[in-house]
């Protein structure tokens, strides 16, 4: 089938259900991952895939390691006391330990694997930027500058925003069965710029101060299908937990908002579907991908044809897909982008670092769809600004058409979407300089391959 109707197109510019949805997710203030916001949530995305007459709406629950936030400080004295505590300054790290430290900070810059080789850490406040730079040839995560840390003996650390305007950033950093190993906060620009200036002048005392709460919690993904009942089926996927500090409008309301809207236009053309769709949002994706990981561990991979992962949308129209070298994956949505006269940007690129990777690790072929924005990093993302205010219907509707044409392509009974070996994945995130970061969070999905490799040496 060409890729939509003008009727289908019609619906989805005339449409606002996604605006009405994403509006009501912003209200309920928290969903963060294993809180009652979180449960709220999940239950009006059910309520929303069954109002849009998608079949078999259900919310299941699995196991997390919760975390609540508390009170943090830190506590400087280059020459006059300095003490950091408001909520526009220092925010603790989700999945942080508790705990009280008194040590010297040290500024590793970017944080770059190079940046902790020859630096002195044992027993430091290591203080690293959330930027990384534009040439450097891929995006260093929080968790890995966090984890290099860890490793080199720090006994906390400091994540500074690079984005001005008071805006301290938040991210998981705990570990898959509790807390990380040291106390972490993240400081805004304007806290850290100052004590990268105290650390330029001279050696610069802290004391950093942590209190918070760990302890098992329940999270759940949200599920509904769609189409013809195949065997195996196309996923389009989004999480539907946010950090508890803003309304968590763009990251990631804004996909999951997309993922009910893709639905609906579904429904309206479910006759015409070749391969069954399942509408899947996550929960615990900003905890350590748990919503995922569950669902992969409770299901046949042989089942899932492919899998389109919404993270990152909304600041424009402009949709990107990032197909982890996927290329039937980017050949959809390439064809669909000819027959709507719109731009998709697609990449090969490996993204480690949302809910498709659970997927993408296992050699089952995914995508990250988001949007292109001007600027680099997260933006208002992680921090109190991620507000409704920044974003617009009218992009909603443009990357609804375009998620739901590829979509459309990647469901045709006669288009094949080839998975790839473990091997080759592993080979590909290697290549592309993923395995130091994530070997640095404990996060590094093939050591069984490693132990296969060295288990066949004499």
């Amino acid at each position: 089938m060409t890729t939509l109707s003008p009727d289908t197109v019609g619906d989805a510019y005339t449409s606002t259900h996604s605006w009405d949805l994403l509006r009501d997710l912003v209200d309920i203030d928290n969903r963060m991952a294993g809180q009652e916001g979180e449960a709220e949530a999940a239950e009006l995305v059910r309520e929303a895939f069954e109002a849009n007459g998608l079949r078999e709406a259900q919310v299941e629950e699995f196991p997390i390691p919760g975390w609540w936030r508390g009170p943090c400080s830190l506590t400087v004295d280059p020459g006059r006391v300095h003490t950091f505590d408001a909520s526009h300054e220092i925010l603790e790290l989700p999945g942080t330990p508790s705990g009280e430290v008194t040590a010297e900070v040290v500024d590793v810059g970017h944080g770059l694997p190079e940046d902790f080789e020859d630096a002195d850490l044992e027993g430091s406040i290591v203080m690293a930027s959330s930027d990384t730079p534009d040439d450097y040839g891929r995006w260093i995560h929080r968790a890995e500058k966090y984890g290099a840390a860890a490793k080199a003996g720090a006994d906390a650390f400091l994540f500074r925003n690079h984005i001005e305007g008071c805006l301290p950033p938040t991210g998981s950093i705990g570990d898959d069965d509790g807390p990380g190993p040291i106390p972490a906060v993240g400081v805004s620009k304007e806290v850290g710029d100052r004590l990268v200036r105290y650390c330029a002048d001279g050696t610069v005392e802290a004391d950093l101060s942590v209190d918070c709460r760990n302890e098992p919690t329940q999270s759940r993904n949200v599920e509904a299908v769609v189409g013809p009942d195949t065997d195996e089926e196309v996923l389009v996927t989004a999480h539907v937990d946010a950090h508890d500090i803003a309304e968590g409008a763009n990251d990631n309301g804004a996909g999951t908002v997309l993922v009910s809207e893709v639905g609906r236009l579904l429904a309206g053309i479910e006759d015409d579907l070749e391969t069954r769709v399942r509408l899947l949002v996550f929960g615990a994706e900003e905890v350590g991908l748990f919503g995922a990981y569950e669902w992969v561990d409770s299901h046949d991979a042989e089942d899932v044809k492919c899998i389109v992962n919404i993270d990152g949308a909304g600041y424009s129209r402009n949709l990107d897909v990032y197909t982890h070298g996927f290329e039937a994956i980017g050949d959809a949505f390439r064809e669909a982008s000819d027959e709507l006269a719109v731009p998709i940007s697609v990449q090969s690129d490996i993204r480690p670092h949302s809910d498709h990777w659970p997927f993408v690790q296992e050699g089952i072929a995914g995508a990250q769809a988001r949007s292109l924005s001007d600027t680099s990093g997260r933006g208002w993302g992680h921090t109190h600004g991620d507000t409704l205010d920044k974003l617009d219907l009218r992009d909603f509707r443009d990357l609804a058409v375009g998620l739901t044409a590829g979509v459309v392509k990647l469901a045709e009974a006669d288009r094949e979407v080839e998975h790839a070996s473990v091997e080759a994945v592993r080979d590909a995130t290697v290549e592309q300089g993923y395995e130091e970061g994530m070997r640095n969070t404990g996060g590094w999905p093939f050591g069984h391959l490693d132990d296969d490799e060295t288990a066949g040496v004499e």
